[in-house]
């Protein structure tokens, strides 16, 4: 089966025409829409108590300003990958691009806080269209040459963790010294340059005959927004309620209505033998634990340093830089030199583990609570001490695990189904980020308040509870390096590295 597959790759990549001119600016292109939808997931965060002071939300309606985007946007990427495949990568990349920027005027400019919780579901339709067709057409654009291949992914990689890790600094500089509207507003212009620079620069991309299954669509988006909405809930309603337990139900009865309609139709949205293509099951599982530890790690840290350490919103981003930093420059100047040289195993099983003791170490920080002298002093010493190593391995460890689980994940498909492969290694990397947030979430919570109920100081009991926030996702980056070890195929990733 590998052996095939590999042949039918390779042939339809020698079928291709000469090098897009342009391909190293598409991908410029590309790498920044990749950057944007990433970035609009991370960048409200330290934005939110000045929204929730402008609309009077309460704290159970201010986490959908967050949410309704990842859920929709995860949820959808199937059907986006599909699309993609049947109406061309271009064309949805084009609407995608259209719908996320309209959206994005309505968010900034909303009267009401549900306008604004709706116009963020409509980001999420838009990046939901434009990521699958964008990681389509940078296959494309490099499959006949496998240096180009791993460059090109070492910048394409390097656009998602960065724009989330960005959009903390740049949601902190934009609610410091602007208004919080810009963090949504920001989008417009370069949505506007984006569109005006997309006919020149991308191709048309590869599309194929076929029906869109609309069935399996809705059964399999219905399945995913219960399932997150009824964990995010439970955080606050019980995760024995009967709502939970009823979501969690008909969650899981649309899971099986969706394989049984994906086993009955002739062009269901996921051809379950897709899955026999070697590494694609594996690496979608290590990149949704993937997201679940790195999305909570930085959402923790960025807590931990507001409400601990008392930064504010610049200082937060500031701090933080260092790790952006890190990532685009190895992502773009080392890892794919690695790839070639040592495969994607190696690198994808060493960058999980250093993830792993990256975040671990976080639950090492102290709360200073009970520290005296120069509180300045104190907290920078905390920072050079225990945020900035601790950042630096993760950053490291981030570096050299996205490309190649999103690499192993992509380079076995036959290229009319990259659309559909992308779409899911981007689903499994949204859903596995918010249902990572909303259990660790719910961990960390139930852990302060114990801390609380027996007398520790606040700030010590928070703090306590970002520590076992931190070690879950130190293990959940564990239970996913082993899943590499065992599931990812050395001779197909050999194969791979010949080509």
């Amino acid at each position: 089966m590998s052996n095939n597959n590999g042949k039918i790759a390779n042939s339809q990549v020698n079928q291709d025409s000469s090098p897009h001119p342009h391909r190293w600016k598409a991908l410029g292109l590309l790498s920044l829409a990749q950057f944007l939808i990433i970035l609009d997931t991370s960048i409200i965060g330290v934005a939110l108590p000045t929204i929730q002071q402008h609309f009077s939300f309460s704290q159970a309606e201010l986490q959908w300003i967050f949410n309704a985007y990842v859920i929709v946007f995860g949820a959808l990427l199937l059907l986006g990958g599909r699309l993609s495949d049947i109406v061309g990568q271009k064309k949805i990349f084009i609407f995608g691009f259209t719908t996320l920027t309209i959206a994005s005027v309505i968010a900034g400019l909303a009267p009401s806080g549900i306008v604004l919780i709706i116009a963020r579901a409509l980001q999420g339709i838009g990046a939901a269209l434009i990521a699958p067709s964008a990681l389509s057409m940078v296959v494309s654009l490099f499959g006949n040459n496998k240096l180009e291949m791993n460059k090109a992914m070492g910048i394409w990689g390097a656009s998602a963790p960065a724009g989330g890790t960005a959009g903390v600094f740049l949601g902190g500089i934009i609610t410091a010294w602007v208004d919080w509207s810009w963090v949504f507003l920001i989008n417009v212009p370069i949505g506007i340059a984006v569109l005006a620079l997309t006919p020149k620069l991308l191709p048309k991309g590869v599309k194929q005959k076929g029906k869109i299954d609309y069935t399996g669509a809705l059964s399999i988006t219905g399945a995913l927004v219960l399932l997150v909405y009824a964990i995010v809930t439970a955080n606050d309603i019980g995760w024995i309620s009967v709502q939970t337990i009823s979501l969690l139900s008909i969650a899981s009865i649309m899971f099986v209505l969706f394989l049984t309609i994906q086993r009955q139709k002739k062009e269901p949205l996921i051809p379950l033998n897709i899955f026999r293509i070697p590494n694609l099951l594996a690496s979608n599982i290590a990149m949704a634990l993937l997201g679940a530890s790195w999305i909570p790690m930085w959402f923790f840290l960025n807590l931990y340093l507001q409400r601990v350490l008392n930064y504010g919103p610049f200082e937060s981003g500031l701090v933080l830089l260092p790790m952006t930093v890190m990532i685009m420059v190895l992502m773009i100047s080392t890892t794919p030199r690695l790839m070639s040289r040592f495969g994607i195993k190696r690198n994808l099983v060493i960058g999980l583990g250093l993830l792993a003791a990256g975040i671990a170490m976080f639950s090492l920080t102290p709360s200073n609570a009970n520290s005296s002298g120069d509180n300045e002093n104190n907290n920078t010493y905390t920072f050079m001490l225990y945020v900035l190593p601790a950042s630096l391995i993760a950053a490291l460890g981030m570096s050299l695990a996205y490309i190649p689980v999103l690499t192993a994940a992509i380079s076995n498909t036959h290229k009319e189904q990259t659309g559909l492969a992308s779409g899911l290694v981007n689903t499994s990397y949204q859903i596995g980020s918010a249902l990572g947030l909303a259990i660790i979430v719910a961990v960390a919570s139930s852990q302060t308040e114990t801390f609380e109920n027996i007398g520790l100081p606040s700030v010590e009991a928070l703090n306590d509870g970002f520590h076992i926030a931190f070690v879950v996702g130190a293990i959940i980056s564990v239970i996913a390096t082993a899943i590499a070890v065992i599931g990812l195929r050395m001779r197909t990733e050999k194969t791979i590295a010949k080509n």
